[in-house]
Order: structure tokens, then sequence, then C-alpha cells
């Protein structure tokens, strides 16, 4: 059953991320599936008003005040009449909101519900619960997802954490992963592989080989620049034929310079700085190693990323992390400088003994992750807020006698029953957020009065293509694998 659904976030391109890419690709394919789509998020140099993208995908950049890494100023209130506005030319079923530190999209779940419409959130980060940010920024969550109809989560990590940051249902919390194109992150010598043995040729390196290690991240505290900082003059003292091509850009960019400088390292350590996603691959496969010494991470889409152009990963085993990969593409340390240099050390050591078959692992990325396969799934997660399918089909069972159904997916847009949702939030917080509630109901009171549903032009929608057949679809990928097999031998 098709919808009309908005994706909303601080955070989307021109910005290159995380986020920011999966909100495309899922909007991307849902609007393959028959959905439409539509995009709202803060102006950004360059770009305001609408932007039509690839497939008719149709983006709102509405000029609000950025206060901190793309994220607008949180007003609760201001941008409701635009808001509305958005949703009633679109003709907006469901509301599907991304990131915990979008102003946005916390704002957006609570006009929606005003509104009356179903509304999802999709968690793409890792919180903790005792520093002030911490606890301000899971206040927060817990206000917005005390009145949502379902929440997505990128890793059963970031699930645990979600659930405990917001005092969830973990009935209410699917996990539904990143993906990646893989066509576009192929390695230089790529050929398809056939059954165990494979039909590409093993890359070699030999002791006196030089191996590059990439790094392309954020240069923020979080990411472990830090710990890169400490990190790349003791790898390449250890190991002379070895060199670094750092992309990326963040406040700790000087720092890495000064330590470049320093060391005198200039001529073994390239900075890029800022990569366009488009220009990953490119960098990518120019190195042997692609090394991500984070400090907290929910999934790490970039390491994906670099498993398909061939790449070895070293990581650091925090957050989500451990889920993304399997054992053979990766070689874990500790958020610890001496553990990160080992670990390095142990990967360099495997691609010169030649134990690891880097050629093999884009083939195999491509099998786990599709944006095709969580399309299907956010999909689904559709239907059950919108009942589409039974509970049982939805939950894998019959919640029973003892199920809340205000707590279910069947959650009542009633003033009343949403106050006594949100008054369960706290001493003081609790009444606070009743206040809030009640006020953008007058808020929308006062908006269909002032300006009425009939004054706003209904906007046109984009031609939809028609849905290709499970088994059609199927069919011409068994074609393609056919005729790559036959081109290949």
């Amino acid at each position: 059953m098709p919808y009309n659904i908005a994706m909303i976030s601080d955070f989307f391109y021109p910005q290159p991320g995380g986020v920011e890419s999966h909100i495309y690709q899922l909007s991307s394919k849902l609007v393959d599936r028959g959905h439409k789509v539509v995009i709202v998020t803060h102006a950004y140099k360059g770009r305001k008003g609408v932007r039509y993208l690839t497939n008719g995908l149709k983006v709102y950049h509405i000029p609000f005040f950025i206060i901190y890494r793309e994220a607008t100023m949180p007003t609760v209130f201001s941008f409701f009449p635009i808001f509305r506005n958005i949703i009633i030319r679109e003709q907006i079923e469901i509301v599907h909101g991304h990131g915990s530190l979008s102003s946005f999209c916390h704002e957006a779940i609570l006009h929606a519900r005003t509104m009356g419409i179903r509304t999802v959130f999709t968690d793409h980060s890792l919180f903790g619960f005792a520093d002030a940010g911490s606890i301000l920024t899971n206040k927060l969550l817990k206000f917005t997802l005390s009145d949502v109809d379902h929440v997505i989560c990128v890793s059963h990590t970031c699930k645990e954490n979600t659930v405990l940051r917001a005092s969830l249902d973990p009935l209410m919390v699917s996990v539904i992963p990143n993906a990646l194109v893989a066509e576009n992150f192929r390695p230089l010598s790529y050929r398809p592989q056939m059954g165990e043995r494979g039909l590409g040729v093993p890359p070699r390196i030999g002791p006196n080989d030089t191996i590059t290690i990439v790094v392309i991240s954020r240069l923020f505290y979080n990411k472990g620049t830090d710990l890169l900082i400490a990190a790349i003059p003791r790898i390449l003292a250890t190991h002379p034929n070895v060199r670094f091509i750092i992309g990326g850009s963040g406040p700790q960019a000087i720092d890495l310079e000064q330590m470049l400088e320093r060391n005198v390292l200039q001529d073994k350590v390239e900075m890029l700085g800022p990569v366009r996603h488009e220009d990953v691959r490119d960098v990518m496969v120019r190195g042997h190693i692609y090394l991500h010494p984070s400090l907290t991470e929910a999934f790490g889409t970039v390491l994906v990323e670099a498993a398909s152009c061939g790449l070895y990963v070293v990581c650091t085993r925090v957050g989500g992390i451990p889920e993304v990969l399997p054992q053979h593409m990766t070689t874990f340390a500790k958020p610890e400088e001496d553990d990160l240099v080992l670990a390095t050390g142990k990967a360099i050591a495997a691609l010169r003994s030649n134990r690891v078959r880097t050629d093999r692992f884009h083939d195999q990325v491509k099998m786990m992750y599709s944006w095709t396969d969580v399309a299907r799934r956010t999909e689904r997660v559709y239907n059950g807020i919108k009942g589409a399918i039974s509970e049982q089909e939805f939950y894998g069972h019959y919640p029973g006698a003892s199920w809340d159904a205000a707590r279910g997916r069947t959650r009542s847009f009633a003033l009343i029953d949403r106050l006594k949702r949100y008054y369960g939030c706290g001493i003081w917080a609790g009444k606070l957020f009743c206040l809030c509630v009640l006020i953008d109901y007058l808020l929308y009171v006062f908006l269909e009065l002032w300006w009425p549903r009939a004054n706003i032009d209904i906007a046109r929608s984009w031609p939809k293509k028609p849905v290709p057949h499970p088994d059609a679809a199927a069919a011409k990928a068994s074609r393609n694998t056919r005729e790559r097999i036959r081109a290949s031998s």
C-alpha cells in the first residue's frame, strides 16, 4: 500500500555523513517501491526553498538559525506553521524523523501527533547517561518518544541504548541497519566471484611494498581524532613502509596538522581535507587498510563502504561496530592508544603474509547489505503503525491481555491520552511537557481557523513508476548474475 511520507531531519545533503546518506538512499528506494517521499531540512549555504533530486525526490530547505554542527536552534512552536503547510500541501500520512540531536525531528513528531498523523523515529547515535549534555538530550528524547508510534534503531546496541534512554517498551523498537550501494564501492580490479574458489586474483603484497592506511572521518573528539593523532607517529616509526591518507574536516584538523609538523611526517601523511561522498570510493581504493578509531558509534556505514572497496578494517570495539562486519574482515582494538597501535600492526602483518582475501570482500558485503532490503523492512513498519498488517504479524506474537494499547502501534491521538503519556515523564518535566502539548494544540486550532486548509494548494505529485513484481525482479537478478558469470569466464 503506497504512503505519502515526510522524512525530517536537520542533517541532509550537501553535508556528508551517515545520517544524510541513510535518509537519501532510504527515500529513493521507497520512491522506487511506489511511495511518495518528501524531505524537510534546514537551508544550507546556496540551498533554499524547494529542490528536486533524482527520482522526483522533493526536498524542502527551510531557513532556520543554525547553532552547532548543522543543528537548528530549538524553538518548539515556530516551526509549526511551515510544517503544517508542507504536510497539507503534500498530503502526508506518515512523518519519519531522524537523529536525536535534530531539533526539526523532535518538533515535527510533536506537531504531527497534534495533527493526527502517524510518526516514526530513527535513532542513529549512542549517548551516555552521566554528563550534562547526555542528560538533557535523553530528557528531550523521552519527551519526543513518549508519543511516537514506532522507533527504528540501526543496531542492537543502539536499540538497547535508546530503550534505556527513553524508557521505551522494547516491542516498540525495531532494528534495521544501514546499507550501501555496492556498485558505487567497487575495488579497482573487481571481478565477480563464483563459489568458494572464486574467479578473482588475490592481491599480493610483498614484505617491502608500501601499505596505505586510509582514514575518512569528521575530525571531532567522538570520532577518535585524539587517538589517531597519538597513534600515527608510533605506527609510522614501527612500520617505515606505511603511508596514511586522511580525509575529513573538523575542529581537530589543526591538531592533526600540528602533530605532522612536530614529527616531520608530511611526506608520509596526505591530508585531503573535506571529501564529498561521491569521491569516497576513489580515495578508499588507493589504500589497503581502513582505520576507524571512533570512541562511540551506533553503526558505522563507512566500515561497510571500506570493506566493499576491498580494504581490511581496523576499528575500535565500541557501540554497534562489532555487529557491522564479520570477523575475517576486521581487527578490533580497545579505544586506547596502545591497543590501536598493536591492532594496526597485526593488520599490516596479516596483509603482508597474504592471509586475508580482501578480493572477496566486495561480493560478501553486497550480499549482506542492501538499501532495497532496508526500504522493504521500513515499509513493514509503516504497515504496522497504519494497521495494514495485524499485531500478530507485526510483533511476531499476540501481546496478550496485559498489553497496554496506549504503548502499542494503536496510540490514541486524543488529547487526554497524550497528556497522560507525557505526565509520566517526571515530577517536574511531566508537567512542563503537558504544558507544551497544550500550547501546541491551541496553536494548531488557531492555525486551522486563521489559515484554513482550503486556502492551501495541494502540490502535484511526481509521476510514479510502476512497481515491478517480486518474481520479475528475482528473474532479472538471476539473469544478470548468469550474464556476469559468462562474461568473466
